[in-house]
């Protein structure tokens, strides 16, 4: 397994979670409630919490960043976000949120050497991440280190995800995929149900408008299923993504990426385990590699 499947895309599996903690945890949600985001449903403190390392920004600045959101949607809620809390509120709240999180979920682990360990071969790994042309893991690897080994551990793979999104954000521009399209032939491949798509906020003309651009590059078949060049294109997608994930992880060596997937992967099992965070999603959970 680990000659097939690249070792960028077996440790962005592994960390995701706990990156994404940051997006489901009930901790998370009370803060975001002390900052006066609504919080019956999870998008107004997503794009507060993801983009606040951006500073104030635009519309049209996330809507470019994030990619695969309507910018519709994107415009629903920033820049109304800074007028709720502006971003540097927002990042001490989001360190409030993990910390508590991860206190919660992982207990006694918090304060153990392994951790710690865990901690700094992250951290490691993260510094050795190019930012450059990488506006969210620039943004995030310019914000100072905590102290705190769980708070190190979450900001590390953070960076590491934010760089691994960037890079894939790049492979579909060198694809011709646009945001719809992009999520479209996701679906189309299998990697995830088209309706965890639909809280991005395309309409069903833009949609419907998507597909059929697909169809007419041959990537989509009669019934919307990928064609073999689509599932092509779809590789060439992810195998472009690997390749610019693939940098930091060089930089620790697969013996310091063994070490930490060792290490960390009680923890990640610890918060897949609250049931927290949804399984049929893009995050990963789920796929499991032998290191």
């Amino acid at each position: 397994m680990t000659g097939e499947i690249p070792l960028s895309r077996r440790m962005w599996q592994l960390l995701e979670p706990l990156h994404a903690t940051l997006y489901y945890a009930p901790e998370a949600f009370e803060e975001a409630a002390v900052l006066g985001h609504a919080v019956d449903e999870r998008w107004p403190s997503y794009f507060a919490w993801r983009a606040a390392p951006l500073g104030a920004a635009s519309s049209a600045l996330v809507t470019a960043v994030f990619y695969s959101f309507s910018p519709d949607t994107v415009a629903r809620y920033v820049p109304g976000a800074w007028r709720v809390a502006d971003p540097e509120r927002v990042l001490r709240a989001r360190t409030r949120a993990v910390d508590r999180t991860l206190r919660a979920v992982l207990g006694e682990r918090v304060g153990s050497p392994e951790l710690a360990e865990a901690a700094a071969l992250a951290r490691r790994a993260a510094e050795a991440a190019d930012t450059a042309g990488r506006p969210l893991a620039a943004a995030n690897a310019a914000l100072p280190w905590a102290d705190e080994p769980h708070l190190t551990l979450w900001q590390a793979a953070t960076v590491l995800r934010e760089h691994r999104g960037d890079g894939h954000l790049a492979a579909l521009l060198a694809h011709g995929l646009d945001g719809t399209e992009a999520l479209i032939s996701h679906a189309a491949v299998g990697a995830a149900p088209a309706e965890v798509f639909a809280s991005r906020g395309w309409t069903g003309a833009e949609w419907e408008a998507a597909r059929e651009r697909l169809a007419a590059r041959g990537w989509l078949d009669a019934d919307g299923a990928a064609t073999p060049r689509g599932i092509e294109g779809r590789t060439a997608v992810e195998r472009l993504t690997d390749e610019l994930a693939a940098a930091p992880w060089r930089a620790l060596g697969e013996d310091g990426a063994t070490r930490l997937a060792e290490l960390v992967l009680p923890a990640v099992m610890d918060v897949v385990g609250t049931g927290m965070l949804p399984m049929t999603s893009t995050l990963g959970i789920g796929m499991t590699y032998d290191f």
